[in-house]
């Protein structure tokens, strides 16, 4: 790869994570005037028609689209749909700090997984990083409970019980991440077989409609919503979602795996500093220090390993 074609990739990897980190700010501006679900039927149903516009101007000859395959992808849907609920639900509970680190933690479960689903080994080093990583969310779950200030840590009576608001929303952070786990381990299980603009398509596409007549069958309002509101909708399709993750799939061409993956740590930080600055969200210190130990671990899981290393 030329120097230049280098440098346009870790320019669009830039782009793409700048995108993904507006993701949680979207939805705080509108989660007060629509539900979750609501708000997961616009954002995968608006990307859902992007994507099928870019699907139809492509000159490449699409593969055929099997059964098997189409079950796998609706499958991958279901568990994307899952995804948006869980995660855009657990903003209404813990800060968007909290939220993105939590639903960053994915990778750590997709290498968990991976050996008994994928039959792939992990290192040992991984082990370290998922230890690092459970520690840090032990320290967020109680930072509703403790301060730490210059005369040291002061917790609570409930420092064992924790607040039920923040644990509620922690579990649904996570449950996102557990989902989206699902969501990745079909994709690099079927990926191989189908070209990234079909497979886009039809996972939206069945996401969306599970998410639609989910929101159906609850009664949900779909409608009535201001300009403002479904500005926003369309903003998060456009900007998070194509923009971010369309790009993500596009420099995975010209970067190596890993060095994506890396890169996606970026977003916690990018959504904390655009929280600070738009919604006046300022993470407390034993948030800061369990992001941080997150985010460690997962660098320790996800960076390559020697031959040695495996197990």
């Amino acid at each position: 790869m030329t120097q230049t074609k280098r440098a346009a990739s870790y320019l669009l990897l830039l782009v793409s994570i700048l995108a993904v980190s507006t993701a949680a700010i979207l939805i705080r501006l509108v989660n007060d005037q629509a539900s979750a679900l609501v708000i997961a039927v616009y954002r995968l149903g608006l990307s859902t028609v992007l994507s099928g516009l870019l699907y139809l101007t492509a000159s490449a000859n699409h593969r055929a689209l099997t059964k098997r395959n189409f079950l796998w992808m609706a499958l991958s849907g279901a568990f994307l749909a899952a995804h948006f609920v869980a995660w855009i639900s657990s903003l209404e509970f813990i800060s968007v700090s909290s939220s993105v680190i939590l639903v960053t933690t994915t990778p750590l479960w997709v290498a968990l997984l991976s050996p008994v689903l994928l039959k792939e080994k992990v290192h040992k080093r991984f082990y370290a990083g998922m230890a690092a990583a459970i520690l840090g969310g032990c320290i967020i779950a109680v930072g509703s409970s403790c301060t730490i200030s210059a005369a040291g840590l002061a917790c609570t009576e409930q420092i064992f019980g924790g607040d039920p608001q923040t644990l509620k929303g922690m579990f649904l952070a996570l449950l996102g991440a557990w989902m989206a786990s699902g969501y990745m381990l079909i994709g690099r299980k079927i990926r191989a077989e189908t070209d990234n603009a079909q497979y886009t398509l039809v996972v939206y596409a069945c996401a969306a409609l599970i998410l639609f007549f989910t929101a159906i069958f609850r009664g949900e309002e779909l409608s009535g919503y201001t300009p403002r509101v479904y500005a926003i909708f369309l903003a998060m399709a456009i900007i998070p979602q194509m923009l971010g993750h369309s790009i993500l799939n596009y420099a995975l061409k010209f970067l190596p795996a890993t060095m994506i993956s890396m890169a996606l740590l970026g977003e916690p930080i990018g959504s904390t500093i655009l929280a600070i600055l738009f919604l006046k969200e300022i993470p407390s210190m034993m948030e800061i220090i369990g992001g941080i130990l997150i985010l460690i671990g997962i660098l320790i899981a996800i960076l390559p390993a020697s031959k040695t290393n495996a197990v």
